[in-house]
């Protein structure tokens, strides 16, 4: 029985992967009016009179909404709300399994911009953290950049920045083994939607000079008439070259390949075009854009995918749940870029120089220490650019 099978009775059997206990015990009538009435009236006209206090008085402070429209779910495109329900109460199960952040599923009928910022603004006063979940591009991009002008807590995308943030802590790793340098070398990312852009951005941010993004019609280029709002956006800072072409011409002595595209794209003679000790995180899934063995065959010195059945699993896992735990211990009021550079650092650093190989350049998705040592660099950083509160 393959693994989608044995899943399919998993979830018939659990009937749903998270679910709320109380806090308390209510035996007596003393603890039935110290939770409730009368004794509830107090911390009420507490938060009435010091909005901050609901942080504090109740569980908002540790609560995290993950909230989609259904769009872009998965590998499986717009299936509704209803549908990507699972997958929001998996990524609450492991908000607490690896950080111990309660996060509820809030999955909308709707893919209306202004019905969904405004929803999720007026949502926002239960919880201390809003995590945007498989939202089409190039909507997402917009809901995003509003939600965080409206909101007073973070708010983020994980498919773009937690893809982003792993993807930039395995090349910190991967350029020591390989021995070059953020600023000298050259990154292809192919696929120029959510995933694709925010990792550009963060590995510009991280100190990479010449990123090329490729799409479906090719090289992307400024002033391109194919190009949505988010894809001409990120053409004015990267392909500073302007060069035009497909992803077989961008390939050419190129040091780093990202996918974030389809399977099976990326060729055997690309990469021997490419420079010596070439880098391939080819994250497509389930079928990356190349086998990992093809990939070695064909000169790369270091492979990355999206799997767990090969080393160097690049997953989300390793940024969201650190990103939010220490969010919310300072109480931030945002996810800047320096938090997201950060938690990148903090994973690579996880990793001594002794253990680091082709084959161990990121931590495992279940290293317990990766949540903590994110969280540790997110809280002294938010510190540091002044969006904690506490």
């Amino acid at each position: 029985m393959d693994i989608r099978q044995r899943s399919l009775e998993k979830h018939y059997q659990w009937k749903g992967k998270i679910g709320i206990e109380s806090r308390v015990n209510i035996n007596t009538m003393e603890d039935l009016s110290l939770a409730y009435t009368p004794g509830v009236a107090e911390p009420c006209m507490e938060i009435h009179n010091n909005y901050e206090k609901s942080f504090e008085l109740t569980r908002r402070g540790n609560l995290v909404a993950v909230i989609t429209d259904g769009s872009a779910v998965l590998g499986l495109g717009d299936i509704g709300p209803e549908a990507g329900m699972p997958v929001m109460e998996g990524k609450c199960a492991l908000f607490k399994e690896f950080a111990d952040v309660d996060a509820f599923p809030v999955c909308l009928r709707t893919k209306d911009i202004d019905e969904l910022v405004r929803t999720i603004y007026l949502l926002s006063g239960s919880f201390g953290g809003i995590n945007l979940e498989d939202i089409a591009a190039p909507r997402c991009f917009e809901i995003e950049r509003r939600l965080k002008e409206i909101c007073d807590i973070p708010v983020f995308h994980d498919d773009q920045h937690g893809t982003a943030i792993v993807v930039g802590a395995a090349l910190i790793n991967g350029l020591k083994i390989v021995k070059k340098d953020l600023d000298k070398i050259k990154v292809v990312v192919n696929g120029a939607g959510s995933a694709g852009i925010a990792i550009a951005k963060h590995l510009l941010n991280l100190g990479v000079k010449d990123i090329i993004m490729v799409d479906r019609f090719g090289i992307i280029c400024e002033g391109m008439d194919e190009l949505n709002p988010a894809q001409e956006e990120i053409s004015k800072i990267t392909n500073k070259s302007k060069q035009m072409g497909d992803l077989k011409d961008a390939l050419k002595d190129g040091d780093v390949f990202v996918g974030v595209s389809a399977p099976n794209v990326l060729s055997k003679d690309m990469i021997k075009s490419m420079g010596s000790d070439s880098i391939i995180f080819a994250m497509a899934n389930p079928t990356p854009e190349i086998m990992p063995v093809e990939a070695k065959e064909a000169g790369a010195r270091i492979v990355g995918t999206g799997r767990s059945d090969f080393p160097n699993q690049i997953n989300n896992v390793l940024a969201f749940p650190g990103i939010f735990r220490g969010a919310l211990d300072c109480r931030a009021t945002t996810i800047n870029e320096e938090m997201k550079v950060a938690a990148s650092y903090a994973i690579a650093n996880l990793i001594g120089d002794e253990e680091l190989n082709e084959e161990y350049i990121i931590p495992n998705a279940l290293d317990k220490r990766v949540s903590k040592a994110v969280a540790k660099s997110v809280i002294e950083v938010a510190n540091e650019t002044k969006v904690a509160r506490v």
